[in-house]
């Protein structure tokens, strides 16, 4: 027999520490998509750099800093630039306090508490069943739930204002109320995709774990499922948000009196007014501004990792 002999494996040049390549970070990939990479390396790149920001600053912060400096200002110009106001004053949302502005903020406010809440609750139960659960016609439920999606509001706004005049089987009538606003908005579509799809990630072994440990369903539920969704709430939560908040259609088809609008529609009134300036209006918009502002810095961190948990899969 021949024997062979073992010899310690060499290092190849490809497994060194020298040649081993690092990932590449969210900020370099950012730069290379940008060409910040080439502007860094060319002659007067920070020139150039520097530049490039103040015209992305411009582009997107411009129409904010209208609305702050122009809803500060006595006598604004809309079509203008301006970064500080030319004549500070506060007699814009005195204006606007006479016009109601403040009952129409807190009806919005109260719409989208409400729809959030609702939106969210039925979005998660409705996905658990979806994700979790194995039942006959899954797939066409899937579908009809992604084909409300694709229908404008115009399209069902006739037949949502009959079923909100006359409530079937109760014969009851949401007119003139903020319930009619709400309960329409408890279910999105893409707010129940969105969890579907991630709840669907969450391995089933977990699940089967705390079944052998004597869980129950409900507490699964609450306990292992919602809590691992954290990343998808923040993303439906923002997003719920949004899209509540911009309503215009649904309240101005509820509402039969105009104490029963929602800021969104009160602001196209008060553009129409003649008697109301630019000002007033632009007071009116920077208060519709700071709600949105402080649902998406509070859920930014849940929103930001539930928008890339799909990048770092597989």
């Amino acid at each position: 027999m021949t024997t062979t002999e073992l010899r310690p494996a060499t290092p190849s040049t490809s497994d060194s520490p020298a040649s081993v390549r690092k990932p590449i970070g969210v900020a370099q990939r950012c730069e290379t998509a940008l060409g910040w990479a080439g502007l860094r390396a060319s002659p007067g790149g920070g020139i150039g750099r520097i530049l490039l920001c103040v015209a992305v600053f411009l582009v997107f912060c411009g129409p904010l800093i209208t609305v702050i400096s122009g809803a500060f200002d006595f006598s604004p110009d809309p079509t203008k630039l301006s970064l500080l106001p030319n004549r500070p004053s506060l007699v814009n949302f005195d204006v606007a306090t006479e016009k109601g502005i403040w009952g129409y903020l807190l009806n919005s406010l109260i719409i989208a508490g409400g729809g959030l809440l609702l939106q969210v609750s039925v979005s998660v139960f409705a996905a658990y069943a979806l994700a979790r659960k194995k039942f006959r016609g899954q797939a066409i439920v899937m579908l009809a739930i992604l084909t409300t999606m694709m229908l404008p509001e115009e399209v069902i706004a006739i037949p949502l204002s009959m079923v909100i005049g006359d409530l079937p089987l109760l014969n009851l009538s949401l007119k003139g109320t903020l319930l009619g606003v709400i309960l329409p908005l408890g279910a999105w579509g893409f707010s129940i995709f969105v969890m579907t799809e991630f709840m669907r990630e969450i391995p089933l072994e977990l699940e089967e774990a705390a079944r052998v440990d004597g869980a129950g369903e409900l507490r699964i539920f609450a306990q292992i499922v919602v809590p691992l969704c954290r990343p998808a709430l923040g993303v439906v939560a923002v997003f719920g948000f949004t899209m509540i908040w911009d309503q215009y259609l649904l309240p101005l088809i509820v509402a039969t009196d105009p104490g029963d609008y929602t800021l969104t529609v009160a602001l196209a009134t008060l553009r129409s007014d003649d008697m109301v300036g630019p000002g007033v209006v632009l007071a009116g918009a920077l208060l519709a501004l700071v709600p949105s502002l402080i649902v998406y810095l509070s859920l930014q961190k849940s929103f930001l990792r539930g928008i890339t948990s799909g990048a770092v899969k597989g």
